[in-house]
């Protein structure tokens, strides 16, 4: 069992570099490039991630039946409007089956009012990515390539958060 505790520690270990004390955040040993990352605006209009190079770019991934997405939502539209991260664009991306009436009335219940609502419709990018439950957030540096990832909820307001995500603003 011991043995088990050290395997499993040592391998959530290996994948932070340049490790900060931040819930639920794992920063990639190495960025990752990914190609044909579409997903779709509340118009069911096909937007690239590629066209958003030179922005600093986090896909949020959640759905109006998930309680820890209800929880972190109002804490990622105040995100969207911090005054140290211009260059942040935000994607909450729902993949839970969710129709746009369903989206926007979980927005209105929660007064988000500083993000749109975007779907991956055939969970291409859920799949792509190996997510392995939401929320998941997954960010991307001016160059496109993914360099961390939020597992679980976060508070987005987290002071720690904030100035560590704004280095790559």
């Amino acid at each position: 069992m011991r043995f088990l505790i050290i395997f499993i520690f040592l391998m959530f270990n290996s994948f932070a570099v340049g490790a900060v004390d931040i819930k639920n955040l794992v920063i990639n040993k190495e960025t990752k490039k990914y190609d044909g990352l579409t997903f779709l605006d509340a118009k069911s209009n096909q937007l690239n991630l590629k066209d958003y190079k030179g922005s600093l770019v986090l896909l949020n991934f959640w759905a109006t039946w998930c309680a820890p997405c209800k929880e972190e939502m109002p804490s990622l539209d105040l995100l969207q409007i911090n005054q140290n991260l211009n260059n942040l664009k935000i994607f909450p991306i729902n993949i839970g089956q969710d129709n746009l009436e369903n989206s926007l009335k979980f927005y209105d219940d929660l007064n988000i009012k500083n993000l749109d609502v975007y779907f991956d419709s055939p969970i291409t990018l859920a799949k792509k990515f190996g997510l392995r439950g939401i929320p998941t957030s997954i960010i991307f540096n001016k160059e496109g390539l993914e360099f961390a990832r939020i597992i679980g909820s976060i508070d987005f307001e987290d002071e720690k958060f904030v100035d560590w995500l704004s280095k790559y603003n």
